[in-house]
């Protein structure tokens, strides 16, 4: 049985402890992502080291062996290392790409997902220790939604006294929020079209949140404002809206950096005069996942933060494995930006509910 497979040379068997939902495992769910069938959800994943596989000992990031009981993260999807795009310091593009959460399962590679109580970890994937100062809830997200912010934190080249400007305020925003005020920002502007969400932004380092429901000009003249017309120094887009990166264009001070995020489903064309762009020297940057050196960068910006910011009051639960449809629909319904799910029956007795004492954060 696939469940009862050892590790192969390279592998490594992990119990699952926690694995958090993901707006992407929503989508599947809802039918709105193609995804291989069948397979396991979920790729917010942390756990222990059960049993490694025969051969060389297999490393953590740093060089380091893997023993027994280390409690983990890893990244999102295994690369080969050796492919063009992992040379081109793509990994997250390789050619022989494989996606936990996201792959059909077979005898090759099962137990690829977090909604189960073991996963088996391919050779090429980062795996990264993680401090026991985190709890569990604080370090699931970390191997996607960190990351990815820590990527864009890199492409965006975000440092002191900066002007950042974050639009969408969900688990990724909030998080980029912070990372921003921990590189040193001396003002992160942030927008949204939600009120719960701006009402807890500013937990998270948003020195100037900006309801964006009826337009952008409250936006705009905020910008304008503190930049003394200038215009942001970076800006991340997390909301995938075609209307937030046409306006977000027009924020950037001359030779200000964009990087878009959000976008991860089919958005309509956004039309762009290029004579603005090479006038204004602007840098525009996509980014889809991240690279390990991303990974690394986010476990160590919670380690040294958890304590300044709230990040263990995002994550509702936990629910049972039995119940992870249960959870899937109140990720749906209650609209919570991350629901967890611990495998573990000792772990997961109950189902908690929301906490009464901050604004309900959505996803």
């Amino acid at each position: 049985m696939l469940e009862s497979r050892l590790p192969q040379t390279g592998e490594v068997r992990v119990r699952v402890r926690c694995c958090t939902i993901c707006g992407s495992d929503l989508h599947t769910y809802q039918g709105h992502r193609s995804t291989p069938t069948p397979t396991v959800l979920g790729h917010e994943i942390l756990g222990e080291v059960e049993s490694l596989g025969p051969g060389e000992p297999v490393t953590d990031h740093a060089g380091e062996p893997l023993r027994i009981g280390d409690r983990v993260t890893w990244s999102i999807a295994a690369s080969c290392g050796a492919c063009f795009f992992c040379a081109c310091d793509a990994p997250q593009k390789c050619e022989s790409l494989f996606k936990y959460g996201h792959e059909s399962l077979d005898s090759q590679r099962p137990l690829s997902g977090g909604l189960a109580e073991h996963c088996l970890l391919a050779p090429g994937t980062t795996i990264v220790r993680l401090p026991e100062a985190l709890s569990d809830h604080v370090a699931c997200p970390v191997n996607c939604a960190t990351a990815t912010v820590a990527g864009a934190m890199r492409l965006g080249g975000v440092a002191a006294h900066q002007t950042v400007l974050v639009q969408g305020l969900g688990m990724l925003g909030l998080t980029a929020a912070a990372m921003a005020r921990s590189l040193g920002a001396d003002r992160v502007i942030g927008c949204d079209i939600d009120a719960d969400r701006l009402a807890l932004a500013r937990r998270f380092g948003v020195t100037d949140p900006v309801n964006v429901a009826t337009g952008s000009q409250g936006l705009q003249s905020t910008v304008n404002r503190l930049t003394a017309g200038r215009g942001v120094d970076v800006a991340i887009e997390l909301s995938g809206s075609i209307e937030a990166m046409r306006s977000g264009i027009d924020l950037l001070r001359i030779s200000g950096t964009y990087v878009w995020v959000g976008a991860v489903f089919k958005t309509p064309l956004l039309t762009v005069n290029p004579e603005m762009i090479v006038r204004r020297m602007l840098t525009i940057r996509g980014l889809h996942n991240y690279t390990p050196r991303d990974l690394v960068a986010a476990v160590d910006f919670l380690a040294s933060q958890h304590h300044q910011y709230p990040f263990e009051h995002l994550v509702e639960g936990p629910w049972a494995l039995d119940q992870a449809g249960a959870a899937l629909e109140f990720a749906l319904s209650g609209r919570p930006l991350r629901v967890a799910v611990r495998p573990q029956p000792e772990t997961n007795s109950r189902v908690e509910p929301p906490r009464p004492d901050s604004p309900e954060p959505r996803r």
